[in-house]
């Protein structure tokens, strides 16, 4: 039994990153970003239990030789709720794939909440305050090419622009980010 829940899986995704991937999306997420295209994914209640039968066919999609991206998106993967799993999952794609994949992480968190631990977010009575999770995050994000980060702000929206929905949004190159030390814009 796994504490997360997901909301959908797509096996065939050409619109969350760079290529051909598959895509989860997790449920549940305390942003609550005001016209989020996503909202059926707030109530971390909701989606589907993920079980060990559904993460194996998860990875089992990702070993299509076609399929070079994996992207993980909700929903909030690095809520506390979810960031257990995520980490799991992040940690088995890297075991089964190498280097072979890319992983593309979309979050409500900016770069900067993730990386200071003393960046305390508080949203509707939750506080991101648990060093274990932010430890986690930080692991997480380490193990992935690609993170979309920031909340969508709707007054920001620009359809033109690729792989995320507002311009305060970032796509960042976290492997070049974390070898130098500054945040490095992805580019095709």
């Amino acid at each position: 039994m796994f504490d997360i829940r997901y909301a959908s899986i797509r096996e065939l995704d050409i619109s969350n990153g760079e290529g051909i991937g598959i895509s989860l999306f997790v449920q549940g997420c305390h942003f609550k970003c005001f016209n989020c295209f996503n909202s059926e994914t707030w109530d971390f209640n909701g989606g589907n239990e993920w079980t060990e039968e559904t993460k194996n066919k998860f990875l089992e999609l990702a070993t299509r030789p076609y399929i070079k991206r994996i992207s993980i998106l909700g929903g909030e993967p690095l809520a506390d709720e979810n960031v257990d799993e995520v980490l799991n999952l992040v940690n088995e794609i890297r075991l089964s794939f190498g280097d072979t994949k890319t992983i593309w992480l979309y979050t409500g968190f900016y770069f900067e909440e993730i990386i200071d631990s003393t960046f305390t977010i508080q949203l509707d009575g939750w506080i991101n305050d648990n060093l274990q999770k932010i430890e986690k995050r930080r692991e997480i994000i380490s193990k992935c090419d690609v993170l979309i980060d920031g909340r969508y702000i709707d007054i920001e929206r620009n359809p033109s622009l690729k792989w995320r929905g507002s311009s305060n949004q970032s796509v960042i190159d976290i492997k070049r980010t974390l070898k130098q030390g500054e945040v490095v814009l992805w580019q095709t």
